[in-house]
């Protein structure tokens, strides 16, 4: 079977994650990258790549990858790239565009150059002159950094973050891909109680429940790749079929989401059972700082407002500083928090055991850890 260059795309701040994640998958041959991770598999592992990886944006196939300082090398060379293999006669195949410190920086027509090399080259194959472009979707980009030109191919179609359970948010909703990192960063497991005390629309808690149940991410949505000509569906039917077969739908959960608006509450509670947790997960309207517990050896998992407003920075700084109270007599709990507050810790009374910069979408955080104190073995 044919092996291919694959590059998972990842949030900056995320690409080690997603590159445990990959070889964790059993990929061959992975390197981590800015921005990506690249890796080489077979047809089977682009449906398993799509189905698994919970951190990535998307997964791309690499079609060539050549320097091009000139239109014409530009052309000729992705002209020359086997595209009949990839796009049907009567494929739709929009090409999107990057350029980042290259000679050819006009994005707009880096797209026309290879959009004009794909069609001279598919002319010759299928003897046409015009594309109707009415099947199938295959979105190509075409991506120069330092002179560099990597073409490639979108497996994923929709991004990887949209699983397919939270058609309703709230306004600025954190990504799903993010949520899942920011678990996979904690000592959790699925036997521990689990606490968002800021809900929001339920993403951190019920990304939690995949993760306990080991239910894959991709399993409840459709990927470009299923529709393409070339593609044999059943391998994506045999890799749903071993999902279906690793998750653990029998694996007792204790995960909770409480939130100060109870419109957010009623969005969750929808949205978990949209995700196939009606029960596993409950929802509490609450101030976070009104939490208490009797439970033990906890995680608490949370992305507390920012004040990235200024006329919402007093309030929110004096959240910080009620919550390092509330919370502090957990000392057996760990706790995870994620913000753009500069002064963070000093609001909250402690410095963390950790902290990882992170971007969520375009603001840069800190992920502040807390870990909790061992308990004694029996």
């Amino acid at each position: 079977m044919t092996t291919y260059t694959l590059m998972a795309t990842a949030t900056m701040g995320l690409e080690a994650i997603v590159g445990k994640e990959v070889k964790d998958l059993g990929f061959e041959n992975v390197r981590v990258e800015n921005g990506r991770v690249l890796f080489d598999s077979d047809m089977r592992g682009i449906a398993k790549a799509n189905m698994w990886l919970r951190t990535a944006d998307r997964v791309k196939l690499i079609v060539g990858q050549f320097r091009a300082t000139t239109f014409e090398d530009l052309f000729e060379q992705t002209k020359a790239l086997p595209w009949s293999e990839f796009i049907s006669e009567d494929a739709e195949f929009p090409v999107l565009g990057r350029s980042v410190k290259s000679t050819l920086f006009s994005i707009s027509d880096c797209q026309a150059i290879v959009k004009k090399a794909i069609v001279e080259s598919l002319k010759q194959t299928y003897n046409i002159s015009w594309f109707q472009e009415t099947g199938a979707k295959t979105t190509i980009e075409v991506a120069l950094l330092k002179d560099v030109a990597t073409i490639t191919i979108d497996t994923s179609g929709d991004a990887l973050h949209k699983r397919g359970y939270r058609e309703l948010h709230n306004k600025a909703p954190l990504k799903e891909t993010m949520a899942a990192a920011m678990i996979q960063l904690t000592n959790w497991k699925p036997d521990m109680p689990f606490y968002d005390l800021f809900c929001g629309s339920g993403t951190i808690p019920i990304e939690a429940a995949m993760i306990g149940q080991n239910i894959a991410p991709g399993s409840n949505r459709s990927f470009d790749f299923e529709k393409w000509h070339w593609f044999d569906r059943a391998l994506h039917a045999s890799v749903l079929e071993e999902a279906e077969d690793l998750a653990k739908y029998d694996q007792p959960l204790d995960i909770h989401g409480s939130d100060n608006d109870r419109t957010m509450i009623s969005l969750a509670q929808k949205n978990a059972m949209e995700a196939g947790f009606p029960d596993q997960i409950s929802f509490t309207q609450l101030k976070a700082q009104d939490f208490r517990t009797t439970k033990w050896q906890g995680v608490i998992v949370s992305n507390p407002p920012y004040g990235e407003r200024l006329e919402e920075r007093d309030t929110v700084e004096v959240l910080y500083k009620e919550l390092g109270k509330a919370l502090k007599s957990l000392d057996h709990w760990s706790i995870y928090l994620i913000t753009s507050h500069p002064t963070f810790e000093n609001l909250f009374g402690r410095k963390a055991t950790k902290n990882r910069k992170l971007y969520n979408g375009n603001i840069k955080t800190h992920y502040y850890q807390y870990f909790g104190k061992r308990l004694p073995r029996n």
